[in-house]
């Protein structure tokens, strides 16, 4: 057996976020599963190639099929620590065990190794500084907490 034929991407890590969340509005089961929308409250933002704060405004619509894996797709703003705006999509999945799905929907405390929790957000910015933004895969990792969501992002390299 052998190797790739070209080396796997590596990771940058370009910023940590904490985006602060309102309860989540439960729009109840349609044909595509639970649906949910969770509005974006604030948050911060910091790291080595990004530093500023969540713009309040955006929110996570989310669909849960009935085996509990979540499709989440977040629309937010950030606004970098010079005024500068960015413009965040955010898809990804969340899937874990039934009990610690269930905690997340109640809103109580899980601990982040028991959820697979993972995301690929894209940006858009009219800032010629963080161009590269709009021309680079980013792959995140994150973590629920009952008032806010932890997303470390990287690069793909």
């Amino acid at each position: 057996m052998s190797g790739p034929l070209v080396p796997a991407p590596a990771l940058e890590h370009v910023f940590d976020a904490r985006i602060d969340v309102a309860a989540p509005c439960e729009v109840g089961l349609t044909a595509a599963g639970q649906r949910r929308v969770i509005a974006i409250t604030g948050g911060t933002v910091s790291g080595p190639a990004l530093a500023g704060r969540v713009l309040p405004g955006g929110a996570d619509y989310q669909t849960i099929a009935a085996d509990g894996l979540t499709h989440l797709h977040a629309r937010y703003v950030i606004e970098a620590a010079d005024g500068t705006l960015v413009y965040v999509e955010n898809s990804g999945l969340r899937f874990g065990p039934p009990e610690a799905l269930a905690r997340i929907r109640r809103g109580e405390p899980v601990d982040p190794a028991l959820i697979y929790f993972r995301t690929a957000p894209r940006f858009e910015t009219a800032a010629p500084r963080l161009a590269w933004m709009a021309t680079s895969l980013f792959v995140a990792t994150g973590a629920r907490a009952p008032d806010h969501v932890a997303l470390s992002v990287f690069r793909v390299g």
